[in-house]
């Protein structure tokens, strides 16, 4: 019998290329977005149901794995993939934005691995892979918001990873570097205000050095692999960098301390 997953923010990106590669690996896809009305590639495809999910409307979250579970009798794995990026100057930030990042990238994320547990649990089997980023472990400037979702990505997912041990259902953690994804264009919001002059040697410093990074960025179908091997290889391996950079930056912020690496980091910027 196929195994089934089901993939939060379908429609682009990663999310989109993770869905390609178990379906053609023969596996039932549910692949979730928030206007599914807009997709037209995976709706072709064999053995995906294409289903609308937003990550803040618990509703949609229990309609769409209502109905995973009914197309396909079971899930057995999951993919925590929506999320986008709020930067810029802590100051500049209203509530609303603070609030709609962390609903998004942390709560949502909750909401729909508890919406999967009971059924994980009574299968005793299942997988739960949370897409985090190299940026779970190592902040950049102006990214306060962002990286305080993802280091609450990645505390959540070890925690819960001991917890999910005694039902069988294994979680997983995947830290791409740069991709070559829609991050930097709608999934990228950024807030600034060019009056607070003391914030803008820092904002042409972090664009400067992300416009030079997205430029090597490596394809979402390397993720897609990674997360596939995450989802497949049957350990319990909690963390997986994904990208030759991720693997390096991950590896000297764990051979640095906080001054050393920090230090680099503003060279890296011009910020010194």
């Amino acid at each position: 019998m196929a195994k089934t997953i089901l993939i939060t923010g379908a429609s682009s990106g990663i999310g989109k290329a993770t869905a390609k590669l178990f379906q053609e690996n023969g596996w039932n896809v549910v692949a979730t977005m928030r206007t599914p009305d807009k997709e037209t590639e995976l709706t072709g495809l064999d053995n995906v149901l294409v289903i609308r999910l937003d990550v803040t409307d618990p509703a949609s979250i229990a309609t769409a794995v209502g109905a995973g579970i009914e197309a396909f009798g079971r899930i057995d794995a999951l993919v925590n993939n929506a999320g986008y990026g709020a930067f810029g100057p802590l100051e500049v930030a209203t509530m609303e934005k603070i609030r709609r990042q962390f609903d998004t990238n942390v709560i949502g994320l909750l909401e729909v691995t508890k919406a999967l547990l009971p059924h994980f649990r009574a299968n005793r089997d299942g997988v739960i892979v949370n897409i985090s980023s190299i940026g779970g472990r190592i902040a950049f400037p102006l990214g306060s918001l962002y990286h305080g979702t993802k280091y609450a990505v990645e505390g959540i997912s070890e925690a819960l990873s001991y917890e999910m041990a005694a039902t069988g259902v294994k979680v997983k953690v995947v830290e791409p570097g740069a991709i070559a994804t829609d991050f930097a264009g709608r999934s990228f919001d950024f807030t600034n205000d060019e009056s607070m002059t003391e914030y803008q040697p820092v904002v042409q410093g972090v664009f400067t050095t992300f416009e030079n990074i997205l430029g090597e960025a490596a394809p979402a179908s390397l993720v897609a692999e990674v997360i596939h091997t995450a989802v497949t290889d049957g350990t319990d391996q909690l963390r997986y960098a994904a990208g030759a950079d991720a693997e390096q930056m991950l590896a000297a912020r764990a051979s640095q301390d906080d001054a050393a690496f920090m230090g680099g980091i503003r060279a890296q910027m011009g910020l010194d």
